[in-house]
């Protein structure tokens, strides 16, 4: 048995169908993560995986895509031996998921594989689609008898984002889905919530006895999160149009981050106590409408500019994008969380493309002291204690506070305290889809969103999309390779603060 057996228990026997299998998706992200999965023992030896897509392909074509995509990307050496154990678990069918007989073929190829298999008749399947087939997919999988569960076997349904693309089509959505499957089987997946860092936000928090006392206004000033990319939209312009950097990042993954710094202590780490309370910060987000959104959100388009010297082109020079667009590619914004815990503290989101760095995470600064006896010193000059929770690139935390300079004299400086994973635990972190497929697999749904949580999020936004709407020029430009528009560093200069500074 190895380790992995020993701490983690084994999914238990399964068969996951995967809509979408010749796709980006699945070969970037789901794939390598059965892999994972896989290699560390936490697989049962009783499962296997149905690739359905239009393309059409032999099971023996499938497999060797396969193996070629994970010699390509699995993080670690595919040996002839693991080959041999993961590959005859893959099965592939062609279809028009738009199309009934898709559906009578897939239930006759689930009892064919169920029985080679010995899968036990348990089932997840993974949307991997375009989300206008999410409602289809689901009323067509009913209708077929798939997703009907017995107190023999159980069925699951893996929803990627978007989840809707406001508060109106978010409810629509689960109404419709709702009208096929119980919540408990409705996965609605947010990658960034099967981080490392993310998933660690709680522990740290609650598993800590000596951050509980300061973790509300008494003591902490403000909060960051910061979600970065250097990349533009890399030949997605045709669906960022319709998107948008708010839209993309903010309801979905960055409002989750908010939610777990924020949230009250929840009675256990079980799905449905971690989950009631992150909606009960989403809820108590502070509506922005009319003038509070021009005071409060910026937003902002890439232009022309320059990253490791190279030069790149204007957002409206992307393929499939309008040359005259008023899509926004980045979204600064001053939010209120109207609770005791957290009222008069701001907390400052910002996302983007095409900024100078590639970073994600959540800074939490803590009050200056109202009395210093270090006056003759140049403790005037120091910063504020940061709590700095890193999500991506290098997964960790850190500590900023003042400490005396060694020598005669006294004098003050800052000083990091640094946490990072690869380093302690001498492995990097996993990439978020391994450990949301396992919970999946066993019925664990802390990690996934529950509707209430997805509508509160386009709540949230809401009054900012429809302000948007009213007025579409609200778009201010900033140089590719830039922190974005100079009118998001005045949105914390008016308060005398500052976005945290890369150097």
């Amino acid at each position: 048995m190895t380790t992995a057996e020993k701490d983690h228990p084994q999914t238990g026997p399964f068969l996951g169908v995967i809509f979408g299998a010749s796709g980006d998706l699945a070969k970037r992200k789901l794939m390598p993560a059965i892999f994972n999965l896989s290699r560390d023992g936490l697989l049962d030896s009783s499962f296997a995986i149905l690739g359905v897509s239009r393309k059409e392909m032999t099971d023996e074509a499938f497999r060797k895509k396969i193996i070629a995509d994970m010699e390509e990307l699995a993080p670690g050496e595919l040996t002839e031996s693991m080959k041999e154990k993961l590959i005859p678990h893959f099965f592939y069918m062609s279809g028009d998921v738009t199309q009934a007989e898709t559906y009578e073929r897939l239930k006759a190829r689930m009892s064919e594989i169920n029985q080679q298999c010995g899968t036990g008749g348990n089932a997840f399947f993974y949307l991997a689609t375009a989300p206008t087939l999410f409602s289809p997919v689901i009323h067509a999988l009913g209708n077929e008898g798939l997703i009907a569960e017995t107190s023999d076997y159980w069925r699951r349904v893996v929803i990627e984002k978007p989840f809707g693309h406001d508060l109106g089509s978010a409810q629509q959505l689960n109404a419709d889905i709702q009208r096929e499957l119980g919540e408990d089987q409705i996965y609605r997946i947010d990658h960034y919530l099967g981080k490392e860092t993310v998933q660690n936000i709680a522990v740290l928090r609650f598993a800590n006895g000596m951050f509980q006392p300061f973790w509300s206004n008494l003591y902490i000033d403000h909060v960051q999160v910061t979600v970065a990319e250097t990349l533009g939209v890399e030949g997605r312009g045709g669906y960022y149009e319709h998107a948008g950097a708010l839209r993309d990042m903010i309801p979905n993954h960055i409002l989750q981050l908010l939610s777990l710094i924020a949230m009250e202590m929840p009675l256990s780490f079980g799905a449905d106590d971690m989950r009631n309370e992150q909606v009960k910060v989403l809820r108590a987000i502070r509506p922005l409408e009319g003038e509070d959104v021009t005071r409060n959100v910026i937003r902002g388009q890439y232009g022309p500019g320059t990253i490791d010297e190279k030069k790149l082109a204007a957002y409206r020079d992307e393929e499939n994008v309008n040359p005259e667009s008023l899509t926004e590619t980045y979204v600064a914004m001053r939010l209120a969380i109207d609770n005791q815990r957290w009222a008069g503290v701001p907390f400052y989101l910002r996302t983007g493309k095409r900024l100078a760095e590639r970073v994600t995470e959540i800074v939490v600064e803590f009050k200056k002291p109202p009395f210093t006896p270090f006056r003759e010193t140049t403790v005037e000059s120091l910063e504020p204690n940061q709590l700095i929770i890193r999500i991506q690139p290098d997964e960790g935390i850190s500590l900023r506070f003042v400490t005396k300079v060694p020598g005669t004299l006294l004098e003050l400086d800052e000083v990091d305290m640094e946490f990072r994973y690869a380093d302690y635990f001498g492995r990097a972190p996993a990439t978020g889809y391994d450990r949301l497929l396992y919970d999946c697999i066993r019925g664990e749904a802390t990690l996934f969103r529950r509707a209430d949580m997805v509508e509160a999020g386009w709540r949230a936004i809401a009054g900012i999309q429809a302000e948007w709407e009213v007025n579409p020029e609200s778009l201010t430009d900033y140089s590719s390779g830039s922190w974005g528009p100079a009118e998001a560093d005045a949105l914390l200069s008016r308060d005398g603060r500052q976005w945290r500074v890369y150097v």
